[in-house]
């Protein structure tokens, strides 16, 4: 699952991009309205993490951009600007939740995860669909009547991404997308095959189905 982070202060770009990547997010690093400009015309963001006070502008005008372009992206404001008028401005402009600095890791993944499951339709931590269970805090999965089974970071993202987005066929590039940030040296495209060959070990090869020529999708029923 990949996220847009929006913030111009490298050492906290950096520690909160790192806390998201353990917390099973690809992230992608913006530190200008341009960057992001550019980020979000080319790729696909489940949410993004956006300042307001940035070198070349604010991030509110970026964010009432995207919803007058009808984007439906979830957005939370992450600023050191904390004042209740600050709050009420950045939802009125679209924002999703609103987060002030200094904040703690625990609240923010916690809100980053509330946000994720009010968009998929979810409403707890463990997804099931098909008699399939995923634990986003545990990184694991099980099938129902069986044990809980452990995912490496790659497995539960993709697994994770394939389930929050049920009956919808994926390309090879599409889900690549979501298992590489643009940071990181290109990944084979066969990698996409040998890790839906892993999940079918796990569950069966009826849940995740193949659509010869177009990709792969996760059936929920």
């Amino acid at each position: 699952m990949k996220l847009l982070l929006l913030e111009d202060d490298d050492l906290l770009a950096e520690s909160l991009a790192e806390s998201l990547k353990d917390n099973g997010y690809l992230v992608d690093l913006a530190a200008s309205l341009k960057a992001a400009k550019s980020l979000m015309a080319t790729e696909h963001y489940e949410l993004a993490i956006l300042d307001v006070g940035l070198p070349d502008g604010s991030g509110l005008d970026l964010l009432a951009q995207w919803r007058r372009q009808k984007r439906d992206t979830p957005v939370l404001i992450l600023t050191a600007r904390d004042t209740w008028e600050d709050k009420v401005v950045g939802l009125e402009t679209g924002a999703d939740d609103y987060l002030t600095k200094p904040f703690h890791e625990a609240e923010l993944m916690a809100r980053l995860k509330a946000l994720l499951r009010r968009q998929s339709g979810q409403l707890s931590q463990v997804i099931t669909l098909n008699g399939v269970s995923l634990d986003e805090a545990g990184q694991r999965v099980c099938l129902e009547g069986e044990t809980w089974r452990s995912l490496t970071a790659t497995e539960f993202r993709l697994l994770r991404y394939l389930m929050l987005h049920p009956d919808r066929i994926h390309s090879k590039e599409q889900l690549l997308e979501q298992l590489y940030a643009l940071d990181q040296d290109a990944a084979a495209p066969n990698l996409v095959e040998v890790y839906v060959a892993r999940l079918r070990r796990y569950l069966g090869k009826s849940v995740i189905q193949t659509r010869r020529g177009q990709g792969y999708f996760f059936a929920s029923h």
